[in-house]
This record gives structure tokens, sequence and C-alpha cells, in this order.
């Protein structure tokens, strides 16, 4: 279905003015008289001549209000997650809302037998040559953890197999400053040379400060890194409520805010004009038991919530929503996805990261959960597409036309528009009841079952021969799936 994305936006706002005014100068407040925790004296010194306030003594880092506002004024408002094949970019800042995949879990389930086994190297191949072809993802990020691979190579094989599978635009975390420099001279080889990929970054890295209120050297070297050779990057803070962050959603809010603001400002530090995403990746704990809740109602409150408040500095965000606490693909997990999901994509986050494919409180991956996922997801855009009225939809002319009692079944007006007014599901059910009964009673999961295997059998590689040849002789610590 053809639609504009984001035309009815923003229409979801779960603070007012007052609210997000108040939020904002509390966490100004954290930032410049409590400051960020960095146990690092080299990244103290490079603070110190950015203009920060450094206290060696505390090893922490202050922002004054005049700094701040300096480094987040030198944050592009607008940028480009790119494609390879230049048909799926991500436009930033153009009041978008684009959907992802979550990444870096560590076990999937498999449907036929109920159990969860851990993820392997064709795992990420096989989710990312999912994603390529689900219209409503719209970018890949690395979606779970390769245990079959050596730890020198890692990062090298999950983003070539995340390439060899997907043209669209591959995100995901590194561990080390090894890895992304594996990464970056992977994709450089490919791009034809370091200037063309800073030209067209298509891929991005994903960094998380610890909360509350400390960014750790790892973080700070591959952030770093990044921003020195033009890689889009996100500083993610994720805070839990009650465990790492207050339990009041404003006061969680509050220390994200503050942790996600020094993050765009600490990148502009290491590199004026780096394109940084405002991050946010706000989460709950069922307090009378103490579990993990990443499905709650309140996670997406608060990341629709974050969405405000990054754009109170008309930043682009990486918001969270669309995980469950279900360990299977049933009404839980479709409920608490649709919500959560809705409710950030309503608020106009640019980026909805965690949408697809996640289950068990963001722990484990379902091949299933991508399709039915990116089912939801495409309702979700339909919803945020509105309602078109031109001359054209307002139908006045076939109105007249057929007149009283009659049908516009066989009308031009109605074939010319049942393309693009209406979102078609391919796992839905809608056919009669005895319809139904002869093809068998399938349902979703059924569904989604034969989709995936469709999918990963027609799947080509997207790399181009001769290229894959030149990347297997320059890295011969490639693996094969």
């Amino acid at each position: 279905m053809k639609v504009n994305k984001g035309t009815s936006l923003p229409f979801y706002r779960p603070l007012n003015p007052a609210h997000i005014e108040k939020i904002d100068g509390a966490a100004r407040w954290i930032l410049e008289h409590i400051g960020i925790k960095i146990h690092d004296r080299h990244f103290l010194e490079l603070m110190d001549q950015g203009g920060a306030t450094v206290d060696s003594a505390t090893s922490t880092v202050r922002f004054s209000a005049e700094r701040l506002d300096k480094a987040l004024a030198e944050a592009p408002r607008k940028f480009i997650l790119h494609s390879r094949d230049g048909l799926n970019d991500i436009r930033l800042g153009e009041d978008r809302v684009y959907f992802t995949n979550g990444g870096r879990v560590f076990r999937a389930l498999d449907v036929n037998s109920g159990n969860y086994r851990l993820t392997t190297l064709e795992d990420v191949a096989n989710t990312a040559a999912l994603v390529n072809r689900l219209a409503h993802i719209n970018f890949y990020i690395i979606a779970c953890q390769a245990h079959d691979l050596e730890p020198e190579h890692y990062h090298l094989n999950d983003f070539y197999h995340a390439f060899n599978a997907t043209s669209k635009h591959v995100m995901g975390g590194c561990d080390s400053l090894v890895g992304v420099q594996q990464v970056w001279d992977l994709a450089a080889l490919m791009a034809g040379g370091e200037q063309q990929l800073k030209e067209r970054p298509f891929f991005s890295v994903i960094t998380n400060p610890i909360s509350p209120l400390t960014i750790e050297s790892n973080t700070l070297n591959i952030l770093g890194f990044c921003c020195s050779h033009g890689i889009p990057a996100t500083c993610a803070p994720a805070p839990i409520c009650g465990a790492t962050a207050p339990a009041t959603l404003a006061g969680a809010l509050t220390q994200m805010h503050a942790e996600a603001l020094a993050g765009v400002a600490i990148a502009q530090i290491f590199a004026p004009g780096s394109k940084v995403l405002y991050g946010a990746v706000l989460t709950a704990m069922d307090l009378r038991t103490m579990d993990f809740t990443m499905g709650s109602v309140e996670m997406a409150m608060m990341n629709a919530a974050a969405v405000q408040l990054a754009k109170r500095y008309d930043l682009p965000i990486y918001a969270s929503a669309g995980v469950t606490e279900s360990k299977r693909p049933d009404v839980q997990a479709g409920s608490e996805k649709s919500f959560s999901n809705l409710m950030v994509a309503m608020a106009g986050g640019d980026c909805v990261h965690l949408a697809a494919g996640m289950l068990d409180s963001g722990n484990s991956i379902s091949y299933e959960q991508y399709v039915i996922d990116n089912e939801i997801l495409g309702m979700v855009q339909r919803i945020l597409a509105g309602i078109n009225v031109t001359e054209e939809t307002l139908a006045l002319s076939v109105i007249q036309k057929v007149g009283p009692g009659g049908n516009y079944v066989m009308e031009d007006h109605t074939i010319d528009h049942m393309m693009d007014e209406f979102f078609y599901p391919d796992l839905c059910e809608r056919h009669l009841f005895d319809i139904w009964v002869q093809q068998g009673r399938p349902n979703m999961l059924s569904r989604a079952t034969a989709m995936v295997e469709n999918i990963l059998e027609a799947h080509k590689d997207c790399l181009d021969p001769q290229l894959n040849s030149r990347i297997r002789s320059a890295f011969p610590g490639i693996k094969d799936v």
C-alpha cells in the first residue's frame, strides 16, 4: 500500500508544554550541578578542552547552560541514515516515523518445538534477510549475539552478513573500538573509499551510557571514533524506573533527558556537527516482584514523552517501543506491541527501535514475530498517514453519478483508489467462516511461519559477486553461515 508517512503527526502528547519545561529545566540543573561521571583522564581532559566543567577529584563533567546550549546548537537537526541502494534512506528530522527491529538478544524461539536456542551468525543473516523483504520495517539493527563467533572477528562478521542480506541501512552496537574499526574498514571497501563512505554512511552505531549518569571509557572510545569518521551514532541511556532511575515517571524522564542531552553534547565536543541521535530506552520494573517489564504501558508512555523532550531541541530521536514480556507470539505479545508502537509513533518518534521481532522482555527473537510485527507496523503507518481529503477523494462526481440506491463496486473511482486508501494485511483473517474452514483454519502464526519460509527460500545475496570476492580476500576472518 502506498501512503505518505506522518501526515497526521503529532497527535499523542503525554506531556503538556509546562511539564516539558519543568523536566527540561530539571535535567539541565542535573547537568550543571551534578554532572556525568567519566572514569578516564583522557576524556576528562578532552571535555575540559571542549569547555565543559571538569572536577578531576570526583571524575565528573558538568555543563553550564551556555556550554550546553552551544553544543546542542551544533548538533544537526536533520540527517540521513543512508541505504546502500538509495531506495530506503531514513530521513531524520523531517516529521517521518521509521520502525526497526531490536538487537543483541541471545536466544531465538523455535515455534515448532516451543523451545529456545542460542542464536548464531546464521540468525543475523536470516533476520536481515527478513527485514530486507518486510516493507514496514524500515532498516535493520543487528538482531542477536552470534554465539558461534570468535571475539576477534565478531563485528566484522555480523555486519558483513547483515550487509550481504539487506540493502537497507544497518545499525548495530559495537563492543570495542577494534570492532567499530573493523566495520569501518569493511564498509569503506564496499563504498569505494573512506570519503565515499563519509558522504553516504550506510551503517550507524549504537552506544549506551550507564544509568545513572555515567559513561564509561569504552563507550566514549566508540562514540569518539564514530564522530571523527562521520558515522551516525546514538548515545542511548536505558534507565529502569525504580532500579537505575527514580520510580516516578517524571523523575526517570528527567534523569534520562539529562543523560541523552549529555550524549549529544559530548559528541559535539568530539566533532562539532556530529550526526547523533538523542537516545531513549526508558524501561520499568514490576516493583512487586522486581521483574523487568519492557512491555509495560508506562514504558510506552515514557518513550512517547521522550519524543517530546527531544523535539524541545528539534533533535531526531532513537526511541523504543514494541517489546513484550510474552514468551510466545500470542495475544499478550500483540496487545503490548501494538499499544507501545502506536503510542510512540503517534508522538512522532523519528526512529522507533525494538519495534519488531522481539519477545521475552527483549531477551529473545522469533522469525515469525518479525512477520507479525511487520503487519502491526503497517497498520500503525496507515494510521499515521491519516485521511487524504482532496477534491478527488471527496468523490462528489461519482456520488452524483451513482445517485440514491446505486453501488460503487464497478466504478472507475473505486478501482483507482482501492490500493491507496486501504491497508491490506497478509496475515489477518478476513474470509468468511466456511472458506476459513476449507483453508484448514489458518491463523496469524501459521501464516507467518509460511511467509518466513518463503522469504528465506527466495532470498539471494545482496552484495555483487565481484565485490564480495574482494571483501573475502581483504578480510579472511569472515566466516560462512
